[in-house]
């Protein structure tokens, strides 16, 4: 897992547990002291804000532990997928474009950050160079052709190569 996103995550998990342990209890204590439960807004308003932190705990630390069993050994050498670097050519609009495959937690498709999960990054995992991937989206069908794939292991392969480049004074 990136170990930003990681971070990420944690912090938002930390401030919910702080928000569910002592910010909440707080606000049901005090709005209980008003009075009739039935029809005090601040009560019920802290009742389903409490439901809802709970659920979110459990999104997240779900997610937390899917994305803690991602194996980088497992994703392939010569197929697109998790951190994945892909140039496509779209027939559709006549085009190439540079995708980078993420989590959902990191996509931005104005960055080109799709996540593996989507309808576009779900059509280039297991693509290689040469594969064409239909997508069906709202607006029709499109279909991408691999032109160029840089995995996650060949880009950990130039991070080694640079950093030997710079403890050797040489460049690759």
């Amino acid at each position: 897992m990136p170990e930003h996103i990681k971070k990420q995550l944690l912090k938002e998990i930390k401030a919910l547990e702080h928000e569910l342990a002592h910010e909440l209890p707080a606000e049901i204590k005090k709005a209980a002291a008003m009075g009739d439960l039935s029809e005090n807004a601040e009560y019920h308003m802290a009742r389903q804000r409490q439901d809802f932190v709970n659920a979110r705990l459990g999104q997240l630390k779900r997610r937390m532990a899917e994305l803690s069993l991602v194996n980088l050994s497992n994703i392939p050498r010569d197929k697109a997928g998790f951190g994945s670097t892909v140039v496509v050519y779209d027939a559709t609009k006549d085009e190439e474009i540079v995708y980078r495959l993420v989590t959902s937690e990191e996509s931005d498709v104005a960055k080109g950050l799709i996540s593996t999960t989507s309808p576009i990054g779900r059509g280039i995992v297991g693509k290689r160079v040469g594969d064409v991937a239909t997508i069906v989206t709202p607006n029709g069908k499109r279909e991408l052709e691999i032109l160029k794939l840089t995995t996650i292991h060949d880009e950990a392969g130039d991070e080694d190569e640079d950093s030997e480049a710079s403890a050797t004074g040489t460049e690759s």
